[in-house]
Order: C-alpha cells, then sequence, then structure tokens
C-alpha cells in the first residue's frame, strides 16, 4: 500500500486495563483498524502518565501501576481515518484521542535494494 504524502495521525490515549468485550482495549482497537485495512497501527506502553484525574499511573517498584499508560497511533489517508471514527465511537468506554495532519515519507525496500536482502 502506498500512502500519499499528505496523511493523518490518530492518536488514541487510554490506560492498558481498559477493556472492549473482555479483550484489551489496545489489541480491539489495532485488530479492528487493520480489519479495516487502515495503513498502519503502533501501540506504546508508557512507563509513566496522568489524565484528566491528576492520578499517578507509573511502573516504578514502589509504586506498581496495573493500568499503565497506552498510546495507539493509526496513520492513513483523511478519509479513511474518518471512517475509524465512528467505529473508535463504539469501542471506547473513555480516553483521549487527537487526530491531526501529518507528512508520510514512506520507506519500501524493494527487490533492487541492497537494505532487502539477506
Amino acid at each position: 500500500m502506498h500512502l500519499p504524502h499528505e496523511a493523518m495521525l490518530l492518536r488514541i490515549f487510554i490506560g492498558e486495563s481498559d477493556r472492549c468485550h473482555r479483550q484489551p482495549l489496545y489489541e480491539a482497537i489495532v485488530l479492528k483498524a487493520r480489519a479495516m485495512h487502515l495503513a498502519g497501527a503502533t501501540v506504546l506502553r508508557g512507563p509513566m502518565g496522568f489524565g484528566k484525574s491528576s492520578r499517578l499511573h507509573t511502573a516504578k517498584i514502589l509504586r506498581l501501576s496495573m493500568d499503565l499508560p497506552m498510546v495507539i497511533e493509526i496513520v492513513d489517508t483523511e478519509e479513511k481515518i474518518n471512517g475509524f471514527l465512528p467505529v473508535l465511537d463504539t469501542m471506547m468506554g473513555g480516553g483521549l484521542v487527537t487526530i491531526e495532519k501529518v507528512r508520510v515519507i514512506d520507506y519500501r525496500a524493494g527487490p533492487d535494494d541492497p537494505a532487502s536482502s539477506p
């Protein structure tokens, strides 16, 4: 899949313990994005953070949290991101979503590319 130079970045901030039908929410979101053929998604687990409640979530040993911050980033065209938002609405119980325009530089290894050989 070739992305245009201009795309959208959907960033979803949730907690590690958030669920969607007994499945981790971050996993459900990525699998749904894949099923809808979005260009790419990455899940990032944060070692520390806080949200609207100002409750601190941290991975420090003395204060081990079971609800660490999670960030899901999905990149695709504006049309596909906008098409994904209503689906995301049905999955989210709480959290924060941001959308921003991004410039994509797509590096793909081809058959003549020395980086693609073993």
